[in-house]
């Protein structure tokens, strides 16, 4: 069964894709990025205040479809800057504390000019 999950506590979908999608009980989300939803704008250029962002609307997608941070079982992570890996993983490790499976990379450039962006597949106990 698949089903699309949206919450307006996370930031709208700025394309033609969804927040995230429930199939059976794993639970792929889009990517989030540092958008506070309440103002639709990019939160301070700080790594940590960013990362702090995208840990907020990953946990919303992720309490949208019945999942926590508990539940992840692989994340993705993207960075505009390596040299951001450290202040990156120290707000990484406050909520990602059951140590999933991660992939971080750095990539040339993320929607709106971003620091960060990160995705994550998780189980939803049914």
């Amino acid at each position: 069964m698949l089903k699309q999950i949206y919450t307006e506590n996370a930031p709208a979908a700025i394309g033609p894709y969804a927040q995230a999608m429930l199939f059976n009980e794993l639970l792929f989300t889009s990517g989030q990025i540092p958008v506070n939803p309440e103002t639709g704008e990019v939160e301070r250029r700080e790594i940590s205040v960013q990362a702090e962002r995208v840990m907020k609307n990953v946990g919303a997608v992720l309490e949208a479809a019945g999942a926590s941070f508990d539940s992840v079982i692989k994340t993705t992570c993207f960075l505009s800057d390596m040299n951001d890996f450290a202040a990156f993983n120290e707000v990484y490790g406050k909520y990602f504390t059951g140590r999933p499976a991660r992939s971080c990379v750095a990539v040339k450039a993320l929607p709106k000019d971003v620091l960060c962006e990160v995705e994550v597949i998780a189980v939803v106990e049914k």
